[in-house]
This record gives structure tokens, C-alpha cells and sequence, in this order.
């Protein structure tokens, strides 16, 4: 029997999809539908409390609020802040503990690292009032200084929203003294729907997990945030200033002569 000639046609979509079920595939195809799965589960799942998020945010930053971002999955608030197509709105908090050693090295093995109450003295430094948004990130919803974080900003009336992975964080115990994990001391909760351990594809011949999902997700779910805050804002009368890239001809000048001034008087 002579082979079947190509066929593109509408109705030959069931036997190309057939055909493609059959054959192994790239480790590159199965990663992007692995991709668009995730994207579809947040969809279908988030849509409720992405909304829920942006109009807290909204209406924080109407009060004259400030809203800060911390932690998220390996830093990804990064690719919101001070970006070209980004909001001024968003504020990065970080802080650290920096301890001048000078001895001999030493076996530290048997010593407490428990850290739980530094982030107390760091929102005590910090500009963060009562009626500010902190959001942050976890994706197993245990990392202690993470808790810590929240558990202390809710303490001072900040309103705290996580990004965490619900299938993660209810697949471990918690570590922090409060016995909590964090999505369960926070106002609302962004499940990033990562898989628990993170990584959510399996490679032959390797027996750890491939591709890990929070990231992506994260960034993917921090954006639709971003637009419904941008949206709710505009129903309020106020036009959020949105930098312009510095690399695009003209881009320096407005950010400079437009959005600096703009965010000078009101901040976001």
C-alpha cells in the first residue's frame, strides 16, 4: 500500500491529532503543552481570586496606599517593576541580615538558624503602614522566613496576599512556630498551580522531575493582577503611569518628563 499523501485539510485534523498522539514528540513540544495546560488550569481556577486580588489593590492604592512585592518565586516581581510596559505602582521590599565574620571557620551544624522574628524588625524599618498590600510568595507555603513575613506584616494591618501552590503546600508540615503555612494566615491566596516539588515533567532516564512551573505561572497570574488593577483604577478616574521602555527612542524622555512627575504627586 503506497504511503497516505500529506493532508492539511479540516477534516483530516482527527487523523493528523491521532498521528501526533502516536509518535514520541520533542521534549520542546511536550514542554509548551505542558505550558498551556498550566496557563488553562489558572484560568479556569484563579480567575475569581485574580480579580478579588486587583480590586483589593485598587482600591489600597485609591486610599493612598502603597503596594509592595517580596519573595515571589525566585524574585519574578522583578519582571513588574521599573520595566517598560510596567506600572509605577509597584514597590520591591527586601532585607537582609549582614553579620561581619571574622574567626575561624567553625562546624555550624549544631546551631539554631531559626531566624523567626527578623521580619519584624524589617517591617519596623521599612515605609509599610496599615492599609499597604505586601504580596508574597512561597510555593510550598512553609519557607519560614516567608511565614514570618506575612505573620508579622498582618500584625501591623497590612493587608497580605500570597502567591503560593494549594497541591504543594497541603503535601508538607509547616516549620514555622505559629504551626501555619502561609496560606493560611494571609487575606487571599494566588495558587500558582504548581505541582508539589515543583517540577511537573517527567524525562526518561532522569529521575528527578523537569521544568519547574511556579515561575511561569507566577508571572502569568501577577500580570492578570496587574491588568485588573489597571482597569479598576481607570474606572476610578485615575490613569496609572506605565513606563515606556529606556531603550526605545523616546522612552527615556517620557518616563522622565511624564511618569517621574506623575509619580512624584501622586505615586502611582
Amino acid at each position: 500500500m503506497p504511503p497516505l499523501p500529506p493532508c492539511r485539510t479540516i477534516p483530516c485534523t482527527g487523523f493528523w491529532t491521532k498521528l501526533k498522539n502516536e509518535v514520541p514528540t520533542m521534549l520542546l513540544d511536550r514542554y509548551q503543552a505542558r505550558v498551556a495546560e498550566l496557563f488553562a488550569q489558572v484560568r479556569e481556577t484563579q480567575r475569581e481570586n485574580i480579580i478579588k486580588a486587583g480590586t483589593m489593590i485598587a482600591d489600597a492604592i485609591e486610599k493612598g496606599g502603597n503596594i509592595y512585592l517580596s519573595g515571589i518565586c525566585h524574585s519574578i516581581e522583578n519582571d513588574l517593576i521599573y520595566r517598560g510596559g510596567g506600572p509605577i505602582f509597584y514597590k520591591h521590599f527586601s532585607y537582609n541580615l549582614n553579620v561581619e565574620k571574622n574567626g575561624r571557620v567553625r562546624d555550624r551544624s549544631d546551631l539554631d538558624t531559626n531566624m523567626e522574628g527578623l521580619a519584624a524588625y524589617a517591617l519596623k524599618a521599612s515605609d509599610m503602614r496599615p492599609g499597604d498590600v505586601l504580596i508574597v510568595g512561597s510555593v510550598s507555603g512553609r519557607t519560614a522566613s516567608v511565614v514570618d513575613l506575612a505573620f508579622e506584616a498582618k500584625k501591623m494591618g497590612i493587608t497580605v496576599i500570597a502567591m503560593s501552590s494549594m497541591t504543594y503546600a497541603k503535601a508538607v508540615d509547616p516549620v514555622h512556630s505559629s504551626g501555619k503555612k502561609l496560606y493560611e494566615m494571609v487575606d487571599l491566596t494566588l495558587d500558582n498551580c504548581a505541582p508539589a516539588a515543583e517540577a511537573m515533567m517527567e524525562v526518561e532516564g532522569i529521575e528527578a522531575h523537569f521544568a519547574a512551573a511556579s515561575g511561569i505561572a507566577s508571572d502569568y497570574i501577577l500580570w492578570s493582577v496587574t491588568s485588573v488593577v489597571v482597569e479598576e483604577l481607570q474606572k476610578k478616574g485615575m490613569t496609572p503611569g506605565i513606563l515606556k521602555s529606556a531603550n526605545f527612542p523616546g522612552g527615556n524622555d517620557y518616563n522622565k518628563k511624564v511618569i517621574e512627575p506623575h509619580y512624584a504627586e501622586f505615586g502611582w
